[in-house]
């Protein structure tokens, strides 16, 4: 009888180490208490392709993926309170990532248009150089590479252009032209009615996105605040 006792014993141990594996797996596996997944909601109008596949409205869009459209085709990726990318035909990203404070990607061929509220910062690199709009500001801007130039056009806000000959601040209502070989730039100021009615319609826009997001952020706070049950008065 001991001698099976005994027996059982290096059974049982191995049961307790797989046992203790398991949940050593498990716990390494599942995402931390309030972690998630930065996602983004795609709405697309013909031929786009995400990550090589084709994509149709509604599909989740995850950080760091890629982004082509055809020609006639375009694409808007959501990102709630970073605002939002348009992707216009012909148009490519070889990576798009996002965090909670910002967004960053490349823009390869075509044009993109940016809009992101206050808070949230915006950078997107090309082959000429990187645009970058910081989270002090609003901004409305468009970013488009064709026949080796960069051209960056502010609607609302501020944006900068980083390249090896320096920085060049582009404000609403001014174009900016680079060269991808001789890093050259063609500053552009458009006329000043024009940027003011450009300025106004995207500061309208900006406005609208800053509300949305003002919105969400209500109602996020409202499901996580605690629920006070009812404090019924006592009978008479």
């Amino acid at each position: 009888m001991t001698n099976r006792t005994w027996s059982r014993v290096p059974i049982a141990l191995c049961l307790t180490f797989a046992i203790l594996c398991t949940y050593t797996m498990v716990g390494l596996a599942a995402p931390e208490q309030g972690q998630r997944k930065l996602t983004g909601d795609l709405t697309v109008s013909g031929g786009v392709l995400v990550d090589g596949e084709r994509a149709v409205s509604g599909v989740v869009f995850f950080s760091g993926s890629s982004i082509a459209t055809e020609h006639d085709s375009g694409a808007v990726l959501s990102l709630g309170k970073l605002g939002r990318v348009e992707y216009m035909p012909d148009s490519s990203s070889n990576t798009f990532s996002f965090t909670e404070t910002g967004t960053k990607g490349s823009l390869d061929t075509g044009r993109v248009l940016v809009s992101k509220p206050q808070g949230a910062s915006a950078v997107l690199i090309t082959a000429g150089g990187s645009v970058v709009a910081d989270a002090n500001e609003p901004a409305v801007f468009s970013v488009s590479v064709n026949d080796g130039h960069t051209v960056v056009a502010t609607q609302a806000g501020r944006v900068s252009f980083h390249a090896a000959s320096g920085v060049k601040n582009v404000a609403a209502g001014e174009t900016l032209s680079v060269s991808q070989q001789t890093g050259d730039t063609q500053p552009q100021t458009k006329d000043e009615g024009g940027a003011r009615a450009a300025a106004t319609v995207a500061t309208i826009i900006a406005a609208a996105i800053a509300a949305v997001v003002i919105i969400l952020a209500a109602r996020d706070g409202d499901d996580n605040a605690p629920v006070t049950p009812p404090n019924p008065s006592p009978a008479r």
